[in-house]
């Protein structure tokens, strides 16, 4: 069976590793496949290192990027051109962009063929993934709606199968904005490499004491791109608030900043002003994750819009407590609410507050900071669902039966 794969762009992030290590797991006697990226833009940094380290050669379409250019018909074409040389039996598109051009693409050479006349177009498989979506706090209400009646239109006439990573996911894109058939869809949760986090632990005093965290402090780590649907200002802001109600809780806590962007010198700047720029330390991207995450004690995650937030299933494999605002596929992470606080909710694997509350932000962490049982119960349930439900291999094993499935 011959796979397609195409993604906008191989930048810092979840979805490049998944395609990654799809294209790389479905390389064998049943399976041929062949990865198409765009390029990423300035400012971002680019993963086709980790093609190159799994021995993945994707071809590169450098006219395709995330915004809407001239350019895509450029793309467009090229793509078509790819799968006319390749004749993919199934066209596997991942994220927004490239879901657009790879399905317009796709309905074309399945069309275009001279069979047409005699009503028989090209037999090929379409499936694309939502890793999140751009419905909400990405772009103004005219660019959102735009977009909205695009993946309306691309689902009902070049689309055989829509994946979403979570049941949440499926609520929003299905349910709220009503993208696709219900039987379009299928959730196939992630999946990542769990081992590195497993046998990381050695680095953790190496790295806290490369940092200046002290003996006894909590070191709450955030870890992504430094971009606005992040919304990393809104722990600084937690923070600040912190440090004028409990100096004591507050002197107990350091936070590293793991990652880069285009903001990064605003929030460096932003930390400075609020008199914070000793509580934070900010260590751009790092290819030592595993190790990253041994150190912190705890991780946040403060985003306005997600999928499934890689950084928490990292973190729990990790064996880390989280706190996070209650987005997009997080609710599936954290489970089921135990516990009802003043700002915000106790969940069986971590802890939730309203997206954009700083107050509740800053109450979950004093809380957290507070209650080691907690810290340590939380770590150990997260750990347990992760290693159950979030490995690479489930998720290659998912996809594979999917596939013989459409095929």
């Amino acid at each position: 069976m011959r796979i397609l794969r195409i993604i906008a762009r191989l930048n810092v992030g979840g979805p490049a590793r998944h395609v990654v290590w799809l294209t790389r797991a479905l390389s064998d006697d049943e399976f041929e496949s062949r990865l198409i990226a765009g390029s990423v833009p300035e400012g971002e940094e680019s993963m086709e290192y980790f093609a190159e380290e799994n021995g993945v050669a994707p071809l590169y379409i450098r006219e395709m990027s995330r915004e809407l250019s001239p350019r895509d018909v450029v793309s467009l074409w090229k793509i078509y051109r790819e799968m006319r040389r390749f004749r993919p039996d199934l066209i596997h598109t991942h994220t927004a962009k490239a879901g657009t051009i790879g399905r317009a693409a796709a309905f074309t050479y399945r069309w275009l063929t001279p069979s047409l006349l005699i009503g028989r177009p090209r037999r090929v498989r379409v499936v694309h993934t939502f890793h999140g979506h751009v419905f909400h706090s990405y772009y103004g209400t005219a660019k959102t709606s735009l977009f909205l009646f695009i993946e309306r239109f691309l689902a009902r006439l070049a689309t055989d199968r829509i994946i979403v990573i979570s049941s949440q996911q499926l609520d929003e894109i299905n349910g709220k904005f009503g993208v696709g058939l219900a039987e379009q869809f299928s959730v196939v949760p992630l999946g990542i490499d769990l081992e590195p986090f497993a046998n990381a632990s050695m680095d953790r005093q190496r790295l806290r004491a490369e940092w200046g965290v002290a003996d006894g402090q909590l070191l709450f780590g955030f870890v992504g791109r430094l971009t606005e649907i992040k919304n990393v200002p809104l722990l600084i802001e937690a923070v600040g608030g912190l440090m004028k109600a409990d100096q004591a809780a507050a002197a107990k806590m350091r936070f590293v900043i793991v990652g880069d962007g285009h903001l990064r010198k605003e929030l460096e700047s932003l930390a400075r002003t609020n008199g914070l720029y000793q509580d934070f330390i900010f260590i751009g991207n790092r290819a030592d994750i595993p190790a990253v995450y041994s150190a912190l004690d705890a991780v946040v995650l403060t985003s306005l819009n997600e999928g499934t937030p890689l950084s928490l299933i990292e973190a729990m494999a990790a064996g880390k407590p989280v706190v996070s605002s209650v987005v997009g596929g997080v609710p599936d992470l954290l489970g089921p609410v135990q516990d009802e606080q003043d700002g915000f909710q106790v969940h069986d694997r971590g802890l939730g507050f309203a997206s954009g509350d700083a107050a509740g932000l800053q109450k979950s962490l004093t809380y957290l900071t507070n209650n080691e049982k907690l810290r340590n119960e939380l770590g150990e349930k997260g750990n347990e669902f992760v290693r159950c439900r979030y490995s690479k291999e489930r998720l290659v094993e998912d996809i594979k039966a999917l596939y013989r499935e459409l095929v």
